[in-house]
């Protein structure tokens, strides 16, 4: 009798999970004729090249989720969203929502999630203003790009990308980064400057748009033939928004196979259509539903850990303080590439480094085992500066007057006061490139020290360009397993007592620094990273100086 109980609650449960796999696994678009489907080709050809032999021009029309972007889950970019739209702690409550309904989202198939998610993430946020799209999402979805369908969609082709997606997230990467001629994709309706949440229907967005303009760029042309015209051609993804598209215009809608899409490979940053070089946030890993949860686990103890570790940082010296610091996970190493000894290299005055985070000072002064270090700060919090172990002094962002504040802080003939420590990039790139240095340090008479510095986390960015900087600290020391790397490098000397070398010698500074950490040198300025990112050129807000929110950072800028 038993057996025959679990035998038929079996069965009645292997109905049940049948019946719902249609919500959980939602079928590629399909178009009008069954002929058009075309499986995804099993050689390197991924799409037949264009006809020499005909004047016909082709146009793709890809779908991002599952096409153009190789996961089929857009969680991780509606998380993304929610954890940085809503700032600080909103933003917490936000993504802890959304991870909530993550289970509900799994039943209610692709297209219905999508504005789900969009009402979670967007609804409330202020519209003007809203720009993670082209400051904070492109990163997360760059490293989602197949380097496949980007070169048989995108690459020497004019290509329309169709997302389910709201336009404020996706378009920005896709014409920035990938150079995508057209993006088809609902926008997140808006009322009194906010966002409602609520997302464009397919039909609203294709009576918006002129279809035959978009597909044609501008050109009135057969879209669809064998002959002389456009040929349209379709790759297909997730989802059925915007299916009318594929059925009407595309003469063949490709579709990947399971085995096709194990061979895709991410996209080099080398075939964007720009570099990534600046991006903003505090989230420093990919937003799935097991990294977020696990994010949320690890908050309950990593905030009082934070705590400790400023109180090492704060109460403890340097000869106590950072194998203790490494005993709670905080590791760093120093590497001396100079011809000179450590103690040698550690004996000079002025040491110019580029900026990765807001504690490179510190890391500077504990490798050296200097204490009579100072740090040439500029808007950094009051938090910051009453935090931080080292002296600490604001500049002015008047030529002459910091040259001479940071000469009264250095050991030199007539002057006095230890040594110094200075950025000259002027605010933190986090990907491997150095900004422009400035040659204000070259005026100071003192022989340079070059330290290249390497930083890594996991979890948070201790650095922001529009959000509060109060937090910099608590975000880096939440952080489970922090990094950094301090080098050493060859001394530089500085001829004459007056200064000199100029732009000549910030560039071979530069040019040292980034060799040794085989980064790439720009000419990108703090201005470049701020109109990026928040919009403005950084400029400071003399009211607010005193203030923790404001978007400047840097240590120094001449």
């Amino acid at each position: 009798m038993t057996k025959v109980f679990t035998r038929s609650l079996l069965m009645y449960f292997n109905k049940i999970v049948r019946s719902l796999r249609p919500l959980v696994h939602s079928p590629p678009p399909q178009p009008a004729a069954a002929d058009n489907i075309v499986r995804w080709p099993s050689d390197d050809e991924l799409l037949p090249a264009p006809d020499t032999t005909t004047t016909s021009v082709v146009t793709t029309v890809c779908k991002v989720e599952g096409g153009l972007l190789m996961s089929p889950s857009t969680f991780p970019y509606f998380m993304l969203v929610a954890l940085e739209a809503g700032g600080g702690g909103g933003g917490l409550l936000r993504g802890l929502l959304l991870l909530l309904l993550y289970p509900a989202l799994r039943l209610l198939g692709h297209d219905r999630a999508i504005r789900v998610m969009a009402m979670v993430s967007f609804a409330g946020v202020r519209k003007d203003g809203f720009r993670l799209g082209s400051s904070t999402l492109p990163r997360l979805l760059l490293e989602d790009v197949s380097a496949e369908v980007f070169e048989a969609a995108v690459r020497r082709r004019r290509c329309v990308c169709v997302s389910g997606m709201p336009r404020e997230m996706v378009e920005p990467f896709l014409r920035e980064y990938l150079g995508v001629d057209a993006v088809v994709a609902p926008e997140v309706r808006a009322f009194g400057g906010y966002y409602l949440g609520l997302m464009e229907s397919d039909g609203e967005v294709l009576r918006r748009l002129d279809m035959e303009e978009v597909i044609g760029g501008g050109e009135k042309e057969e879209t669809c033939g064998d002959g002389d015209g456009r040929v349209v051609v379709g790759i297909g993804g997730r989802g059925r928004s915007f299916s009318r598209i594929f059925q009407k215009y595309c003469k063949e809608v490709y579709v990947a196979t399971k085995s096709a899409r194990r061979r895709w490979r991410p996209l080099h940053p080398r075939r964007y259509a720009k570099p990534l070089i600046f991006h903003d946030g505090r989230t420093a890993f990919r937003p799935t539903a097991a990294a977020t949860l696990a994010m949320f686990m690890w908050l309950p103890l990593g905030a009082p850990l934070a705590i400790l570790r400023t109180a090492v940082f704060l109460l403890l010296p340097f000869s106590i303080s950072v194998p203790l610091l490494a005993a709670l996970g905080m590791h760093s190493r120093r590497i001396s590439s100079s011809s000179l000894p450590p103690a040698a290299a550690a004996a000079h005055n002025l040491f110019v480094c580029n900026h990765r985070s807001l504690v490179d000072p510190l890391y500077v002064s504990a490798a050296t085992g200097r204490t009579d270090l100072s740090a040439a700060t500029y808007s950094i919090s009051r938090l910051s500066e009453i935090l931080a172990p080292i002296r600490t002094f604001r500049l002015t962002r008047d030529r002459a007057t910091d040259r001479a504040a940071m000469q009264a802080h250095l050991s030199l003939p007539g002057g006095g006061g230890g040594g110094l420590v200075v950025c000259p990039e002027g605010t933190t790139c986090r990907e491997p490139f150095l900004l422009r240095f400035s040659p204000l340090f070259t005026e100071l008479g003192a022989d340079v020290q070059p330290v290249a510095l390497h930083s890594a986390v996991s979890m948070f960015h201790g650095t922001t360009a529009g959000g509060w900087k109060l937090l910099d600290p608590l975000y880096l020391l939440m952080n489970p397993t922090p990094a950094y790397v301090v080098q050493l490098l060859d001394p530089v000397a500085v001829g004459g007592e007056g200064g000199g070398g100029g732009p000549e010698l910030a560039n071979e500074v530069q040019r040292r620094i980034a060799e040794a950490l085989g980064y790439t040198r720009t000419a990108l300025t703090r201005r470049d990273k701020y109109l990026a990112l928040t919009g403005n050129d950084g400029g400071v807000d003399r009211r607010r100086v005193a203030g923790s929110h404001h978007h400047q950072e840097g240590v120094l800028n001449g």
